[in-house]
């Protein structure tokens, strides 16, 4: 059983900067949470690791299938793969010039298939969730230069009573 994920995100961003940005293979895993690396292998092929549920580590080989600067890049796994999979990034100016509308189709074959699919989610692994947080990672940092984080920061309650004591 296939999942299909679709996502899009409007950024402030020129689409030539946000192409270059993705482009960047070894530096997604800084915007990709559930990434851990990809390895260029050439001009068109990679290697790619990624997070699973429950700490297990998938991995697969992928080829570039189109590339447009700026424009689009789409890419397909090699014949073999642990987890066979294809995608899509979209780059369309916004309406209004208010940036670009990166738009993000992803499709693939979890292993287990279904039984997989449903213990992802148990695990809060659940790939249009993943792919949500991660675009608004990327705007996050191509907008703002850095990631938002509370990590660090106390909590209102806990910090009103420490300060109370």
């Amino acid at each position: 059983m296939s999942i299909d994920v679709r996502q899009s995100v409007t950024i402030g961003r020129p689409a030539a900067e946000l192409y270059e940005r993705w482009r960047d293979l070894p530096r997604l895993p800084e915007l990709m949470q559930h990434l851990e690396s990809v390895t260029v292998l050439d001009e068109r092929r990679s290697h790619w690791v990624a997070k699973g549920p429950a700490d297990t580590k998938v991995e697969w080989e992928a080829t570039i299938v189109e590339d447009v600067p700026g424009e689009v890049i789409s890419w397909r796994s090699v014949e073999g793969s642990e987890i066979p999979n294809e995608g899509r990034v979209e780059f369309n100016r916004a309406p209004a010039d208010q940036g670009t509308e990166l738009r993000v189709h992803l499709k693939y074959d979890p292993p287990a298939g279904v039984l997989g699919k449903t213990v992802a989610r148990l695990f809060g692994e659940e790939p249009s969730q993943q792919i949500r947080q991660d675009l608004k990672r990327f705007k996050q940092l191509v907008e703002a230069g850095e990631i938002a984080t509370i990590e660090g920061q106390p909590s209102g309650p806990e910090r009103y009573t420490r300060e109370a004591s």
